[in-house]
């Protein structure tokens, strides 16, 4: 847990604490899937790390928003799902968990391809603040004291390393 924002938790270092939390969470036939846009890098990196066969899923909360209106379709807000959602064990991955705004939309898209058998959710960053009653089966990290003005987000470097950035809220 950190306040200190000047220090950002490394990133690379909470990527491999998720990868040990989501290797602990995959069943059998589990089936990642990230939701746009840093959780569908974390998922790319984790299926090639896990070694897990096929392509992971990709999943964007755009359609289903409650603040559509005024945010609108971002270009890369494409979902692909290469598998058939129902009765799966989906385990969806995002970087940071805040409100459970974006992880309601995005169950309600995922809802949209079929009835899956279960869905659990696995984050990056838990940085508290909830609005809906969602909670995380797994956080490799955990910001308390970030106000509500700032936003925390991933970044993806050129060679695929991960940083944490704190701006602005939109």
């Amino acid at each position: 847990m950190t306040s200190d924002l000047s220090q950002l938790p490394d990133a690379e270092r909470a990527y491999q604490t998720l990868r040990e939390g989501v290797q602990q969470l995959l069943r059998e036939h589990t089936r990642l899937v990230g939701v746009t846009s840093g959780g569908a890098w974390l998922v790319e990196r984790l299926q090639k790390d896990l070694g897990l066969p096929g392509e992971p899923g990709i999943i964007s909360s755009a359609m289903h928003r409650d603040d559509f209106a005024r945010r609108g379709l971002a270009a890369s807000a494409q979902t692909t799902l290469p598998f058939d959602v129902n009765g799966a064990d989906v385990l969806l991955l995002d970087d940071v968990l805040y409100t459970g705004r974006t992880i309601r939309a995005v169950l309600n898209e995922l809802f949209d391809f079929g009835r899956p058998g279960c869905v659990r959710l696995a984050v990056l960053v838990d940085r508290g603040g909830r609005e809906l009653p969602v909670a995380a089966d797994f956080a490799a990290l955990r910001l308390e004291g970030v106000p509500d003005t700032q936003s925390v987000a991933l970044a993806r470097a050129d060679d695929g390393s991960f940083s944490l950035q704190v701006q602005a809220a939109a």
